[in-house]
């Protein structure tokens, strides 16, 4: 399979990720969602592992990780959903969680048995960058696992390019200060911000996520970064009424035309 970072730097712009919680909304829908996503071009899968207390995730997120939790999801089950996709979609998935869920589960056993399940990536918005080069960098390249770390309009130049540095998949830049979920129109504020990270010339390929919620929005990340991460927006839909599979066509075609 081709490599997260590979695959956006083949594509070179307008990247698509898209991101949902894995058990939302129903258990069984995990793979449903990652083959209805493939089949309709979006180039990298976030998946989230439900977590009962999500520091970044804004109300629809959370309760979406409330929703897949109640549903049984584990991690165990995650890998195996992985695993059985694999058998028909090649398409790169990023698994999202917090740092005290890989350490629960062992950080060894977890980063081994997330590759193992074909998992190419990992975004552990709470693992610090020095800990992460101190004791898990090497552990990491032995699995083949990428990582992302994020930035934010708060981030100093110095952690934006700490960050730039040690990301193996893309620099995560998360577009405004806040939870996730917010919609509204890109101010000019953050359009500033977007063209400060643009100017410092970074290494990695960049997504931009965090209020992107239709093509306006999707739109102008795309001309400041790689692409654009698309999550709340999409769980929104997947909680709406008809088949699963039309809704996420739909949305796509929403998002591109």
């Amino acid at each position: 399979m081709k490599s997260i970072r590979q695959t956006i730097l083949d594509k070179g712009a307008n990247v698509l990720n898209v991101y949902f919680t894995a058990g939302h909304p129903t258990l069984e829908s995990t793979q449903i969602i990652i083959k209805a996503l493939d089949q309709n071009g979006v180039d990298i899968i976030e998946l989230g592992m439900p977590y009962s207390d999500p520091l970044a995730d804004g109300p629809t997120i959370k309760k979406s990780s409330e929703v897949a939790l109640k549903n049984g999801q584990t991690t165990n089950n995650i890998f195996q959903q992985v695993k059985e996709i694999r058998a028909t979609s090649k398409v790169p998935i990023i698994v999202m969680g917090y740092f005290n869920q890989m350490l629960q589960y062992g950080e060894k056993n977890f980063i081994q048995n997330a590759h193992d399940a074909g998992i190419q990536g990992l975004i552990i918005p709470d693992l610090p960058m020095d800990i992460y080069e101190r004791d898990y960098k090497d552990l990491f390249a032995k699995y083949q696992m990428e990582i992302s770390f994020l930035i934010t309009p708060m981030t100093s130049e110095d952690r934006i390019r700490q960050a730039d540095r040690l990301s193996t998949a893309f620099l995560y830049i998360v577009s405004q200060s806040s939870i996730t979920g917010k919609q509204g129109d890109i101010t000019d504020i953050q359009k500033v911000y977007f063209e400060k990270i643009r100017a410092m010339d970074l290494q990695s390929p960049s997504l931009i996520g965090f209020g992107i919620h239709d093509k306006i929005t999707r739109h102008i990340a795309n001309q400041y970064s790689h692409g654009a991460i698309v999550g709340s927006a999409f769980i929104r839909v997947l909680e709406g009424p008809g088949n699963l599979t039309e809704k996420i066509s739909g949305f796509i075609k929403f998002l591109s035309n």
